[in-house]
């Protein structure tokens, strides 16, 4: 073979090396962008496809089933109760400074039937026909510590305790008293909760 032949065919494969290397590199770089297409066409199909999640039910805290209700006081024999007549008094009495329309605690209402009957954060606190079912009247007979209304009130350090006067103190002023600096909310008696229970049992009407 000539010289110059030789340099001619070693030139043609360097050539050809490098046309097909340059081939190879656009070739890739096509198969990686529709790996990545079709990878964001995969996640945006099963985004619509997918079940919605929907969050899990909010947790009843305050479980009936745990609390002794034979401690109840018993329902009123007293007919035709309506929650306008008999129970909104009491309710404003010792309830509704801390579950009125302003800020109630645990979003709970307690100023009207139909906002006793939606409940709060803590779930449905009235089950209408049966008072032994319903979290209100348990809370409201305080028969259980951790949910009664209004909470039982712990003694201070050298303080009087529970349902004493300290020195100076009034015990004429009203309960339920507007504001923080007024007179603790007083519990509902027992005749009171008997009511309660007779409105509930009546349908809670």
């Amino acid at each position: 073979m000539r010289p110059g032949n030789s340099w001619i065919s070693r030139e043609f494969r360097t050539e050809n090396l490098f046309v097909k290397l340059q081939a190879y590199a656009i070739l890739r770089g096509k198969i990686m962008k529709c790996v990545v297409a079709f990878t964001v066409f995969g996640l945006a199909l099963g985004s619509l496809t997918a079940p919605a999640q929907t969050p899990p039910p909010h947790e009843n805290h305050w479980d009936i089933s745990k609390i002794d209700v034979s401690k109840l006081p018993p329902a009123s024999a007293q007919t035709d109760v309506t929650f306008d007549k008999d129970i909104l008094p009491l309710m404003k009495a010792s309830c509704v400074r801390c579950h009125g329309a302003q800020k109630p605690r645990g979003g709970l209402r307690l100023d009207s039937a139909a906002a006793i009957l939606k409940g709060g954060h803590d779930g449905k606190m009235v089950v209408p026909g049966d008072s032994t079912k319903s979290l209100l009247v348990a809370a409201a007979a305080r028969i259980n510590d951790s949910i009664a209304m209004p909470p039982k009130r712990r003694p201070r350090p050298g303080g009087p305790a529970p349902g004493q006067a300290g020195a100076g103190s009034s015990t004429n002023a009203p309960a339920g008293g507007p504001g923080k600096g007024g007179p603790p909310p007083k519990p509902l008696t027992e005749e009171q909760v008997g009511l309660l229970r007779a409105w509930v049992d009546q349908g809670a009407k």
